[in-house]
Order: C-alpha cells, then sequence, then structure tokens
C-alpha cells in the first residue's frame, strides 16, 4: 500500500477554539538537557532528560505540577468539556449495575457487583446464580472508604462459601494487602497480611479443601532489600487463625521460580491439591506445579513444554493448553497421580485452524462436572466449542455475529454461564443447559441507554508492509457515505497475545459517533488474534511489525474514504502508548491528533523499572546485542527530532503507576515539547491518585474520558451540543 500523507495544516480553520484556548495557556515548564548517556554494545545512547527520573527530587514534582496546571487550563477552559462530562455522567449512571468475576460455590455464587451510583465495585454473593434480586453485600469497599479510592484487586471464596480472601488496595497501586472476611457476618478474620499483590506479579489466593486454610502469594517483607521488593514472588501457606508472620514458604526460589515468576494459583473445585502455575514474566512463558495439602509438591511442566494454560478438573486430573509443535494450540489431558508431568499427557483436542484462547491462564479452560469448554478466537470474535472430559462429542455455541465469550463459569448441576461482549450491546450472561445443548440469556445482563442500534460493525482488511492482512472492526452510523468527510478515532495495542475482542463500546466512544465520527479497532499482530504466530510476529525484535500494521489500518481508513489524515485521531495505551509513540516518531504526518495514556517511551531503559524486568520476555533486553538493536530502533523517545511537525498530543499517566513507570511520560512529554516544530499543544496530564487504570474510581475515570473527549473534539474541530445530547438519548433505528 503505497502511503498518500501530506503536511498537516498547522492551526486549521477547524481549531481555531483550540488556538484560542492555548493563547491563554502558561508555557510548558522548563526541561534543562543534561548530558547523560550510555554505551551499549559500542552504540553512544543520549539520555538528556534523565534527570526527569528522579520523583524523588522536589524540581521534578514541581515540574510536573506545573505540566498540570498547563493541561488543565486548556482542558478546563474547552467550551464543551462540561456538557462532555455531564452527558458522559448521565449516560454511566444510567446504566445499570453490572456482574463480573464469577465464583460458584456449590449452590451459591459471588460476583464483583458495580452499580454506577458507587464508585468502585463490590463483591456479592447470590443465593440464585441467575436471579440478580437474589444478591446480597458481601464486602463493600465504597462503605470502607468514601473517597472511592479504595479497590478490589481480587476475590476468591473459599470452598463451603462461608468465607472470602480479598486484596484491597489504595489509589490505583494495585498494592494489595490481603483480608479474609465471614460471609455472614462481614466480620473480618485474623490481621491483614501485607504484600500479596503488586502490579509486577500480581498476586492469588487458593482455599483448601475444608476451607480452614489456603496457599497465597507473598512478595519480600521491608526487611528485603529495596530491588527485590518487587522481585521474588513466593507461594505460602496459611491456617485460619494463625500468625501470618510464621506461615511456611511452600513454593519459591529455591524451587525454581525464577525473579520474574508470576504466580497464580488454582483450586477452583475444591480438591485436596491445588495447582500453581509460574509465568516467566509476561511474555508468556509457563511452568506448573501440583502442590500437595499435606506438604511438598510435583512440577508437571517446564518452560520448555509449552503448557500456555492448565487447570484441574473436578476429578483431580489436569487439564492443559499445549503450544508445543502447535501455535494454535491442542488441549491434553493428564490424570493423577500424574507421572511423567504434561510430556508424557495425552492429546484430547488436537491443534485446529482456529487458535485456542489462553489469555486469563487459570481461565482459559473451563470444565464442569461432564464437559469441557474451550474458547476460540478468529482474528478477534470468539468460538466456543464443548465436549466431554476426553474430548469427545464435540459441540458449538450459537454466539452473536462479532461477539467475545469472556468468561466462563460452570454452575453445579453441570451447565454454566458465560459472559458475551459486543461492539453495540451491554455485556450480558447467557446460560447453556447441558441436556439441551440450548443457552440462554439470563437476568445477569446490563441494560443501558447507551444505544448503538444506528450503527452497523464493519469488519475490514488492512494490508501491512510485508503483505500480512490485519482486520479492522469499524463501528459507523448506518448510511454514513464513504467522502473522506468524517473523523475517525482509531484504537490499537498489539503486545503480550493480549487479544482486542469486541466489547460494548459505553459513553464515550457513543459521544464520539453521535458527534459524527467513526470508531475503529485494528487487531494488530502482537496480540493473539490468530494464535501465537500473530503473537510472535509482533514481539521482540519483530515490533516493528507491530506498528506497520497499524500504520496500514489508518491508511486504511484513509484509503478506503472513511477519513483524511487531518481527521483523524489515534489512541493507544500502556503497550498501546507505546505503539503511539512509535507512530508519532515514525510518521508524524499521519494523524492529526493523538491521546496517549500510561505508554512506554525509553525501551533502552525500561528494564530497569521493577514491571520492566517482567517485560524483557516481551520486548527483549538491551544485555542482547540483537535486541537492544531492535529496541533503539523504534524506541520513541530516542527518536523525537528538533523542528517535526508533530500532531497534537494528551499524554496522561498516574503517579502510582507499578507496571509502567510515569517517569516514561514525562521524558517523552518534555521531549516532544521541545522538538516540535509544528505549534500544535503536546499535553502532560499527570493524576496523583490513580495509577494504570485498574482499581480507578468511576470519577476518576470519567474525569479522564472527558479530558480525552473533549481534547480530541477540540483538536479535530468536533462539537458537542445540547440537540446532539437528545439525540444520544435515544438513537433511531
Amino acid at each position: 500500500m503505497t502511503s498518500r500523507i501530506r503536511p498537516l495544516l498547522g492551526a486549521s480553520l477547524s481549531c481555531l477554539a483550540a488556538t484560542a484556548v492555548a493563547a491563554n495557556m502558561p508555557p510548558a515548564p522548563d526541561a534543562p538537557q543534561g548530558d547523560a548517556f550510555d554505551v551499549i554494545h559500542g552504540v553512544r545512547v543520549a539520555d538528556p532528560l534523565r534527570w526527569l527520573e528522579n520523583w524523588d527530587n522536589p524540581w521534578v514534582q514541581a515540574w510536573s505540577d506545573a505540566q498540570n496546571e498547563r493541561t488543565r487550563a486548556y482542558l478546563d477552559a474547552l467550551p464543551g468539556r462540561d456538557a462532555i462530562k455531564a452527558e458522559l455522567m448521565r449516560l454511566i449512571a444510567a446504566t445499570s449495575p453490572a456482574f463480573s468475576g464469577l465464583q460458584v460455590r456449590g449452590t451459591r455464587m459471588f460476583a464483583l457487583y458495580f452499580d454506577p451510583i458507587f464508585q468502585q465495585p463490590m463483591l456479592v454473593v447470590l443465593s440464585s446464580a441467575t436471579d440478580p434480586a437474589s444478591s446480597t453485600t458481601v464486602l463493600d469497599p465504597n462503605r470502607l472508604d468514601p473517597s472511592g479510592h479504595t479497590a478490589i484487586d481480587w476475590y476468591a471464596a473459599s470452598p463451603d462459601g462461608a468465607r472470602i480472601a480479598v486484596s484491597l488496595s489504595l489509589n490505583g497501586s494495585e498494592d494489595g494487602t490481603l483480608h479474609v472476611y465471614e460471609v455472614a457476618t462481614g466480620k473480618e478474620i485474623g490481621a491483614p497480611i501485607p504484600r500479596v499483590q503488586y502490579p509486577t506479579a500480581g498476586g492469588s489466593v487458593a482455599w483448601t479443601a475444608d476451607s480452614k486454610a489456603f496457599w497465597y502469594t507473598r512478595f519480600p517483607g521491608d526487611d528485603a532489600p529495596e530491588a527485590d521488593r518487587h522481585f521474588f514472588q513466593q507461594a505460602y501457606f496459611h491456617v485460619i487463625g494463625s500468625d501470618a508472620a510464621a506461615d511456611p514458604m511452600v513454593l519459591g526460589t529455591k524451587d525454581g521460580v525464577p525473579r520474574t515468576g508470576e504466580i497464580f494459583l488454582d483450586n477452583t473445585n475444591g480438591l485436596r491439591d491445588v495447582l500453581a502455575s509460574v509465568q516467566l514474566g509476561d511474555g508468556g512463558e509457563w511452568q506448573h506445579w501440583v502442590l500437595k495439602a499435606g506438604g511438598g509438591f510435583l512440577q508437571v511442566a517446564r518452560y520448555d513444554d509449552r503448557i500456555v494454560a492448565a487447570t484441574m478438573g473436578p476429578d483431580g486430573a489436569l487439564f492443559g493448553i499445549s503450544r508445543k509443535a502447535a501455535p494454535n494450540g491442542k488441549v491434553l489431558k493428564l490424570a493423577a497421580p500424574y507421572a511423567g508431568g504434561f510430556a508424557a499427557a495425552r492429546t484430547i483436542v488436537p491443534e485446529g485452524d482456529k487458535a485456542i484462547v489462553s489469555e486469563g491462564q487459570q481461565h482459559a479452560l473451563a470444565l464442569t462436572n461432564q464437559h469441557l469448554i474451550v474458547r476460540d478466537i478468529v482474528g478477534g470474535p470468539s468460538q466456543v466449542r464443548v465436549f466431554d472430559h476426553d474430548g469427545g462429542h464435540s459441540s458449538r455455541i450459537d454466539l452473536p455475529p462479532v461477539s467475545a465469550v469472556d468468561e466462563v463459569e460452570p454452575l453445579a448441576n453441570g451447565d454454566m454461564l458465560y459472559g458475551v461482549s459486543t461492539y453495540t450491546r451491554p455485556r450480558y450472561y447467557a446460560k447453556w443447559d447441558a441436556h439441551t445443548g440450548v443457552s440462554s440469556e439470563t437476568k445477569l445482563t446490563v441494560t443501558s441507554p447507551i444505544s448503538f442500534v444506528d450503527c452497523v460493525v464493519q469488519r475490514e482488511f488492512a494490508v501491512s508492509k510485508d503483505g500480512t492482512h490485519v482486520p479492522v472492526n469499524i463501528i459507523v452510523k448506518k448510511g454514513t457515505k464513504p467522502d473522506g468527510t468524517h473523523p475517525v478515532l482509531l484504537y490499537g495495542y498489539g503486545g503480550y497475545g493480549v487479544n482486542m475482542t469486541p466489547a460494548f463500546l459505553g459513553a464515550m466512544r457513543r459521544l464520539w459517533i453521535e458527534a459524527g465520527g467513526i470508531y475503529a479497532v485494528a487487531n494488530i499482530r502482537g496480540g493473539a488474534e490468530y494464535g501465537e504466530r500473530w503473537h510472535v510476529e509482533g514481539n521482540l525484535t519483530h515490533k516493528q511489525n507491530v506498528f506497520d500494521d497499524f500504520e496500514a489500518a489508518a491508511l486504511h481508513m484513509i484509503d478506503a474514504g472513511y477519513t483524511t489524515h487531518d481527521r483523524l485521531a489515534l489512541m493507544g495505551a500502556s503497550n498501546g502508548g507505546l505503539l503511539m509513540g512509535a507512530m508519532v516518531t515514525q510518521h508524524p504526518a499521519l494523524a492529526r491528533t493523538v491521546v496517549s495514556a500510561v505508554g512506554i517511551y525509553d525501551m533502552v531503559r525500561v528494564e530497569l523499572d521493577p514491571n520492566g524486568s517482567f517485560n524483557t520476555t516481551e520486548f527483549g533486553t538491551v544485555k542482547d546485542p540483537d535486541q537492544f538493536r531492535a529496541l533503539y530502533a523504534y524506541s520513541p523517545y530516542h527518536h523525537v527530532q528538533a523542528g517535526t511537525a508533530y500532531p497534537s498530543i494528551l499524554m496522561m499517566t498516574g503517579a502510582t503507576d507499578g507496571r509502567v513507570n510515569p517517569l516514561h511520560s514525562r521524558k517523552m512529554a518534555a521531549a516532544l515539547q521541545a522538538a516540535t516544530g509544528s505549534g500544535q499543544l503536546i499535553l502532560l496530564r499527570t493524576d496523583r491518585k490513580s495509577g494504570h487504570g485498574q482499581g480507578s474510581s468511576l470519577a476518576t475515570r470519567i474525569e479522564e474520558q472527558a479530558d480525552e473527549l473533549s481534547f480530541l473534539f477540540d483538536q479535530i474541530g468536533m462539537h458537542w451540543s445540547a440537540a446532539q445530547a437528545d439525540a444520544a438519548k435515544a438513537p433511531s433505528e
């Protein structure tokens, strides 16, 4: 495909409002260029803004605060921001409560329950799994902390349903402390256990069969060196009523868990033993262990066995997804006592032409008392297959077009619940009947004034530089003509084997479409939408394919007549923020404006951060000459060029982010502000009470969306009026 990029129009007529607002803004704070540099494999790598890495320096905090003041001076003065925020609040508040994170224990079901009149999801129990009216609250973080800044990281209900173990953290930090509560009374049992969860390796709990004890993850304590605090996660065993300080370590470094090991514990069926799955960093390499109830353990898979997801069935048999000589995955079964481990397991579902989903690890495979449920991904959308426990009697579950099944929970009677998501309908749960094989919708569904009945989902394909066909999901109002006049917001991610599956677009995207925009999501490489091949073609030294795919998706939106370069907006977060940085530095004239949240931009020094070390299995390490060359070749921070006409950019980060260090956003924003020759705004927004996004309060998320949408509208020349708000309340068929 030939690129037909033309220069942007600087401050075009459509952006007069932005120019007027910008004229009253304070200037960007001074960011002096230092002389820091590294020599890596003989290459001198300059780092003139390294001083901005030190958050303990009061001058750096003052610089960040000045950036915030400048950004707020712009955003708060935009004439449509208050109306946009009010409409987001109205639409979200009028949406019905939603359930997620289901855990069935006997005849009862636990769930996270989010009611948009509150800031945080709460934990509830339903006496009837499909009847929302049967729910009662077990734990409400909104009562624990009325500020809305305490969040549930995760929870685990005991097999008898009498107790719950919950990780709670503050200000989006995901730095979790474990609390145990009685379900019947809400009373806390024992003292909280600190350091059970952190963004580097996460955290996990698995109860014993008698519900009197549990295995759990824990990071080193305050007596450990500072450099080790967020590494060396290990598994411990705790008996209710005992002193956690004396808990024995049952699996850790001495047993082969690496420094960047991420431990996931699973005893969904309440058996005597528990499965411990250990990922090597974030790159998708796993080892698996069976921890014995009486002590001791047995390793059942090593990294080279390529068992990328495993779970323990109701009878104790192990089921695993293998990618060894099977990039699309196959399902293996290993009966107790697990002789020979997964290397000796038999294949019960062979590799097919569709990729088996392993994302989510513990919940990739689901087992009822008689059936095995396998989720496949077909370029983004899902298909679901049902087998018996030996891989026989295969059938398919009917799903809506372009939809995804993101959660499967077996019920005690052999039926199962599964969550269905589409771009245009709020998520709902359906129940599959084990006797009839028929599915029916349950009352566990979300109703909302946010409607997309006036829209269609078009799935088209862009052609990347190497000829790869890349899916692009385009959500557009019916009857929209491809005349090149429409604003387009294109979203991408492309990493870690994370799949961009259909998900309800919600209030923010509704406002974008109502104002005349088109929304699109690209299924670029780096994800696993077409299996492990799709992932590995976009990681390590192949990361440039991710950027080429996204550029191709953007050019497809232009070449197909949907938009033009100066009506195109790009958006991404986290690894998708890296994607935005690469788009800005490699193709500065591709889009009119960019929103990049919690992004990674300095690929040379990212592995010095705790979570950056976990990411080396995905991105590579500068210690390897070939990987260093690849990292340095695309590292956005190192490719900011003075005098380049960069698009307008809103960069967003959170001060408590333990996944991506906010220093990346500080350095990148300062570099772009000093270099840009376009006169377009480069803004940095840092939230002192949020992190990577997980655990943020509803108010925080609405403020973020209002800022993002207001910025995009102003930069593209779009408007939000009372008439559009009225139209958005009830889109016509």
